[in-house]
């Protein structure tokens, strides 16, 4: 498996080309690119005179915190000037208002590389999603005039005004500099003085009461409140793992917050409407069984049923019902959720789910790679577009009710023969799937592979971690269920992905693709796309790929 390395790397090369007469170099810089998805590398729009279609053609999502876009260039034709023209379409002036350019929108290309840049700051007073579109025409000659159309796609959020990147064109006076730095410095002594005034208050306070208490001249019982005493024991980082750990894989904030032996009691069946068939899946303490269930109206319904062995500890018996009642009372197309329980005592568990043929999705896709017998089945890129998009909106809907997955990944979803793809819990996953979860030496086995950078090093979950993960997802359905940094040792994840490496490119993805998947992967969590930024990016290859069926 190749990594992406601390060097240059070229992305989005195609085999469709056109040629400019006018030799020109047209790209984003490294640090553009690193700045956008998180990765070294280079991105070419034209080389040496050749046109990358595909990049050209892809809407590229920009982040709402990101409110400036940098492309470098240079003529490479000596002594012969080459002139350009630009102009700047925007869909919603009222969200964004009209961009401006750092450079003149006419002049000649510069013979060394430049940079210029186009400031895409957001109103902040209305939300919405702004289409952006950037002409450039190049003229050689008045027989050789060249169009490059570059379309983006900016998500603006109300009352959000993200701090405007800076140019080297447009730094401020030193004598401005000066003013901003002797104005911060008097506020920053202001707030110190406030601080100590409040510590002195409290001290002296502090010290009357403990003097009251000892001399027995005041009440028994004293309570002294400090301006601390609001905030929350963990709300430094409120989103952080701990602050989950006692509930289920899922944060749970509304109606469903009831304790799980309220769920439990709501959905438990009697064992002997149960029974089971053959089993699908089998680990070394949970199985996976296909069977039967028979409602009180006499109706059998096929369901598929899991459990653990009797040698299974009580810890295990707990992990299985608290992550398999994560999805209860959910009622979407794309969520497999938990129709019934069935608890007795002194036996194991049995929780049902709904069963229409479905199968699990990591298998589904290993079983499509070419094996002794051929190929079970050729996963074409709109079908990939059409599964990822499924999950998508599953992703969607667990988000709207405030759920977090944690564990988004190809073993934790079902498909059926139609390709109609459901996302599912995780119980049972660390026994069932026990290499794609390492223990870090915290006696705590996690999908390591596929976390974000900030949950792996700091256990934080957000929705924005849930997108790292299905950016990985979508690269095994594009490697049909290969395993992700399969070379990488689980201890040295955190420093590789700090050093920006990340998934190679795989073999036959277009390039589209994978840069989707390389959003998904930015460094910084809020520099990566929301679920509904993915739906709409994807949903637009997927309408560029069905024109061509």
């Amino acid at each position: 498996m190749k990594l992406f390395t601390p060097g240059h790397v070229i992305l989005l090369i195609s085999i469709h080309f056109a040629t400019v007469c006018g030799y020109l170099n047209l790209f984003l810089s490294l640090p553009e690119v690193q700045r956008l998805l998180g990765l070294r590398a280079e991105l070419f729009y034209v080389r040496n005179g050749i046109i990358n279609n595909y990049a050209l053609h892809f809407v590229v999502l920009i982040p709402s915190k990101i409110d400036s876009l940098h492309f470098t260039w240079e003529s490479l034709v000596p002594g012969q000037p080459v002139s350009y023209s630009m102009m700047l379409e925007t869909s919603n002036s009222a969200a964004l208002p009209p961009p401006k350019l750092n450079i003149s929108k006419t002049g000649l290309i510069p013979n060394t590389l430049q940079t210029f840049a186009v400031s895409l700051p957001c109103s902040g007073t209305v939300e919405g999603e702004v289409d952006i579109t950037l002409i450039i025409n190049i003229t050689l000659s008045h027989e050789n005039v060249t169009t490059l159309t570059f379309r983006r796609k900016k998500i603006c959020l109300q009352f959000e005004k993200s701090t405007t990147y800076i140019s080297m064109d447009s730094m401020p006076q030193f004598s401005n500099s000066v003013n901003i730095f002797y104005i911060a410095v008097c506020c920053a002594l202001v707030l110190i003085l406030i601080l100590a005034f409040v510590v002195t208050l409290y001290y002296i306070k502090d010290k009357k009461t403990r003097r009251t208490i000892e001399n027995g001249s005041g009440p028994t019982t004293t309570t002294t409140t400090t301006f601390l005493a609001a905030l929350p024991r963990n709300s430094v980082n409120a989103s952080s793992y701990g602050s989950f750990r006692r509930m289920p894989s899922y944060s749970l904030i509304d109606e469903r917050s009831k304790d799980l032996q309220d769920r439990i009691a709501e959905l438990t069946v009697q064992r002997c409407r149960v029974r089971l068939s053959s089993i699908i899946l089998e680990g070394t303490f949970g199985k996976i069984y296909q069977g039967s269930y028979t409602n009180e109206d006499g109706t059998e319904e096929t369901v598929i049923v899991k459990t653990v062995t009797d040698h299974a500890s009580q810890v295990q018996i707990s992990l299985l019902l608290q992550e398999g009642m994560a999805m209860y009372s959910l009622n979407h197309k794309n969520i497999l959720t938990i129709l019934r329980v069935s608890i007795e005592d002194h036996t194991a568990p049995f929780l049902l789910y709904p069963y229409k043929n479905y199968k699990n999705l990591k298998h589904v896709l290993a079983k499509c790679k070419v094996s002794s017998e051929g190929v079970h089945h050729t996963l074409t890129t709109q079908e990939v577009v059409d599964m990822a998009l499924q999950i998508i909106q599953a992703m969607q809907y667990l988000h709207k009710k405030h759920l977090l997955h944690k564990d988004l990944a190809a073993r934790n979803c079902v498909v059926d023969d139609k390709l109609n793809v459901l996302v599912a819990d995780n119980a049972l996953s660390r026994d069932l799937f026990p290499s794609d979860y390492h223990c870090l030496g915290d006696n705590e086995n996690r999908p390591v592979k596929w976390l974000a950078i900030e949950s792996l090093l700091h256990k934080s979950f957000s929705p924005s971690s849930d997108v790292w993960s299905f950016g990985v997802l979508l690269w095994e359905l594009t490697t049909l269920a290969q395993q992700p940094y399969i070379e990488i040792d689980p201890f040295e994840m955190a420093a590789y992905l700090k050093d920006g490496y990340r998934l190679a490119q795989p073999i036959n993805c277009p390039d589209e693709l994978f840069a989707v998947m390389a959003y998904c992967w930015a460094m910084s969590a809020e520099e990566r796309p929301t679920f509904t930024q993915l739906h709409v990016c994807l949903q637009e290859f997927y309408a560029q790929l069905t024109r061509y069926v």
